[in-house]
């Protein structure tokens, strides 16, 4: 497994894998690894002959400098489970040459209006823009994103279509713990009885992919459910209880085509998210937690 900082470096290893034959996949990460990201790894490995890894915690994403101070930096682990997992070439880049006299930034327009964009002003610019230098940096065949960060996965799914990037964007499942809270690298930051309450925001979702499935389409009746479940877990703020369309991102009141039903609270001052995705197969509704 290659380590390199250097842009130059990075694209002439990934250059000579190309010239070899080699499909390549990029996995953009933060750090902090855990089995959610690992799941990237194996999503990419089916689909590419040489996996590149990024590790860069972007500055400019973060719309609350507290929670870029306070986020987790596990390098040493990082490579060790990068390596073990068989990531070919982790990219750990330097501020400072990714950002030197900065004055560009990329922004997808309406699909960051609403759900987490509403709540983290700039967030998704910071986001749009390291990945797009990421991918032309890169130039991959393939790249991997989490369903957890739905907007992210959608919205880039859209920049890339527009922007005419030839990769392919993959979505991969949700990875959860055993108890159903989705895998994050702010889970270490609750107690244990603030995690054990978090898992409310599954609860909530499991008990609105019933409703679904048993016939109740309409956004109200699924809100309420959602709250009174998530509210009683001892949340200490609720940003979001949303149905929205799947392509759109726009709030919906019923479910009619493919549409996401997504949630961000409070635990313990830790913001959470997850989502599940409602899709049908013929006329039957599915729903993907």
């Amino acid at each position: 497994m290659f380590t390199e900082g250097r842009i130059e470096r990075v694209r002439s290893i990934v250059a000579e894998a190309k010239l070899a034959g080699k499909k390549t996949a990029l996995v953009p990460t933060m750090g902090a690894l855990h089995e959610g990201h690992l799941s990237l790894v194996r999503a990419a490995k089916e689909k590419a002959d040489f996996v590149v890894m990024s590790i860069f915690v972007n500055r400019i994403q973060f719309n609350d400098s507290n929670d870029f101070v306070n986020y987790p930096k596990t390098l040493e682990n990082d490579l060790n489970l990068a390596r073990e997992n068989g990531v070919d070439l982790v990219f750990i880049p330097d501020e400072d040459e990714i950002y030197h006299d900065h004055k560009t930034y990329v922004d997808v327009e309406g699909l960051t209006d609403e759900l987490c964009g509403a709540h983290r002003p700039g967030h998704f610019r910071g986001v749009f823009t390291v990945v797009s230098k990421l991918f032309n940096i890169v130039q991959p065949d393939i790249a991997v994103f989490g369903q957890k960060d739905i907007q992210q996965a959608v919205s880039i799914e859209k920049m890339v279509s527009d922007l005419n990037f030839p990769i392919e964007i993959i979505i991969a499942p949700i990875i959860r713990e055993n108890d159903g809270l989705a895998k994050s690298s702010r889970n270490v930051r609750l107690d244990e009885a603030q995690r054990q309450n978090a898992v409310a925001i599954y609860t909530a979702l499991a008990s609105v992919k019933k409703m679904i499935e048993d016939g109740v389409y309409d956004y109200q009746k699924m809100y309420h459910e959602a709250e009174k479940i998530i509210l009683e877990a001892g949340a200490e703020k609720i940003d979001y209880i949303t149905l929205a369309d799947y392509h759109s991102l726009r709030r919906i009141d019923r479910i009619k085509h493919k549409a996401v039903f997504a949630v961000a609270a409070y635990f313990g001052g830790v913001r959470l998210i997850d989502n599940m995705i409602i899709d049908f197969d013929g006329e039957k509704i599915k729903c993907v937690l």
